[in-house]
């Protein structure tokens, strides 16, 4: 029984002696890092880009009957002349931190057609868009991929001025078409839905420079003058697509 102790104590001291040595063998714990933080890609405005554009239009046209110079005789009433709108446009933006400087041309079929009774003669004057083009430049602010942005420049019309019967609404005399040139100012607001796609509403006026215009009968005959005046207010929806970098500069 003594031996059988002794030798059960000797065991047991030997574990405890030899306890610590294993512990240190074990492998070390990894140690784990935390992944870097998310890096979010800025939108970059930058670039040639080309686009579409639809929507509605209203034209406030005031005809003052006059003499061959232009010298005013009466003032005959006004009328707005409404009506839709589509064509595209192609341009430049440079960003440089978050303001965007751009330069547009677009071109736009229109049919803005009103008409009123004459104060003077009692016929029914009629004025007709047919289409317009605007040249503008543009300064914006970007938080990203949503554009915020103003734009000015020249706009130019093409337009028809016709008389009528009244009753009847047959045609008397009519100007044929003819080009008048003006101004123009805008704003719009444009996101970036895709990499290289944006889509937007925009809002332009234009003010056009008063004309003197000559009627001619069905027959070839001259028939009188009127001086117009014209203004033009339009918003429509735009879509882009811009040939340039996808991701700009990045940010945490």
């Amino acid at each position: 029984m003594k031996k059988f102790l002794l030798g059960t104590a000797g065991l047991v001291a030997l574990g405890m002696a030899s306890a610590p040595a294993s512990a240190a063998d074990l492998a070390a714990r990894p140690v784990y890092k935390a992944p870097p933080p998310m890096v979010a890609p800025i939108y970059d405005w930058s670039g040639f880009y080309i686009g579409g554009n639809g929507g509605w239009g209203t034209s406030r046209n005031c005809w003052d009957n006059t003499t061959v110079g232009g010298a005013f005789v009466a003032a005959e009433g006004c009328h707005d002349a409404d009506g839709g709108t589509a064509g595209g446009q192609i341009g430049y933006r440079w960003q440089a931190g978050q303001a965007v400087f751009g330069l547009e041309a677009q071109g736009n079929w229109a049919d803005f057609t009103g008409s009123n009774v004459s104060l003077v003669t009692g016929g029914i004057n009629r004025t007709k868009i047919d289409s317009f083009g605007l040249f503008t430049g543009q300064i914006g602010y970007a938080w990203n991929n949503a554009l915020l942005y103003v734009k000015g420049g020249g706009a130019v019309t093409d337009n028809r001025n016709s008389i009528l019967s009244n009753p009847g609404n047959i045609l008397i005399a009519n100007t044929g078409d003819y080009t008048r040139w003006g101004g123009t100012v805008g704003a719009g607001v444009e996101f970036g839905f895709a990499p290289n796609w944006s889509a937007g509403v925009e809002y332009d006026h234009l003010f056009m420079q008063d004309s003197t215009v000559g009627f001619v009968t069905t027959g070839g005959l001259p028939f009188g003058f009127d001086t117009t005046r014209q203004d033009v207010d339009m918003v429509t929806a735009r879509i882009n697509y811009r040939f340039g970098p996808t991701i700009g500069k990045y940010g945490y």
